[in-house]
């Protein structure tokens, strides 16, 4: 048997720092030997960009699946994000191949009360049928009141308790995380509610905003959860570094997003990856 690390799942854009342009990058650094199983490529992000270009390789996540079956590959984890129709119906009908001991899914379908370009009703309605197989979820506000059929509230922390409540109980998912949470103008928060216990974590606001920290958030949570951090702490750390990647990031075009590079030293001192000579 092989050991395939950690299988991500998303898109990658040519321009931009987003999706798997930033999550590979920063899994690999964090020594979980990524592997990629891309659903399109995008000329740009969509984020503003204009009439992107858009090659669906769905038709290619069977084949390649199917050799990974043949070499008997194993992966200790799955991360999905931003999927699109077609990567979405392939997950759905390969249900089977979500078997992985962590199974972390960002339904990035939704934000600021509306869905995605390209994305409709049915796009929910299928997603809360893949969410179920998840051992981890982490909608932001607008996906979380999607998924449970609902117009998106006020944001608060009680708010997202209570969603992620809903969505834990609902979906049958051990942990449920709501990122993003727009506080104040001068704050965010995320919230978490396990089987055990609830949370909940502030931040300060930093102005401006950029494309592709919610890939950054997710990326760097997941590595900081696979070398043995709690849930709230894997949290901290992921906005931690968000911060850091942010403030480090010189006068640009927002499209292209933050410098998640300037953080990696001081993420990877966390658990000792950096100069280890014997790793």
């Amino acid at each position: 048997m092989i050991d395939g690390g950690v299988l991500i799942s998303q898109d990658l854009s040519c321009m931009g720092q987003v999706s798997l342009s930033v999550v590979l990058p920063i899994l690999g650094a964090c020594g979980l030997k990524p592997t990629v199983l891309p659903t399109a490529i995008l000329s740009t992000h969509t984020g503003s960009f204009g009439n992107n270009t858009y090659l669906d390789l769905s038709h290619e996540m069977a084949q390649i699946t199917k050799h990974w079956q043949e070499l008997d590959i194993d992966f200790e984890a799955l991360y999905l994000g931003y999927l699109g129709k077609n990567a979405l119906d392939f997950w759905l009908q390969n249900k089977e191949l979500v078997n992985q001991k962590i199974v972390l899914i960002d339904p990035a379908m939704a934000d600021h009360g509306k869905m995605y370009r390209g994305l409709d009703q049915q796009y929910v309605e299928e997603m809360r049928q893949l969410i179920k197989k998840a051992t981890i979820l982490t909608p932001n506000m607008t996906e979380a009141a999607f998924l449970l059929g609902k117009k998106p509230e006020e944001n608060s922390i009680q708010t997202a308790t209570s969603l992620a409540q809903e969505l834990m109980v609902k979906f049958n998912i051990p942990n449920v995380i709501i990122t993003g949470i727009d506080l104040t103008d001068d704050q965010i928060g995320e919230v978490g509610v396990t089987e055990e216990k609830e949370w909940s974590l502030t931040q300060g606001r930093l102005p401006g905003g950029f494309f592709g920290t919610g890939d950054i958030f997710a990326s760097v949570f997941l590595a900081a959860f696979m070398h043995h951090y709690s849930l709230k702490e894997s949290c901290s750390i992921a906005a931690d570094f968000v911060e850091r990647a942010i403030l480090n990031t010189p006068k640009q075009d927002p499209r292209l997003g933050p410098n998640y590079a300037a953080g990696l030293s001081w993420l990877l001192k966390r658990w000792g990856i950096e100069n280890n000579e014997n790793r």
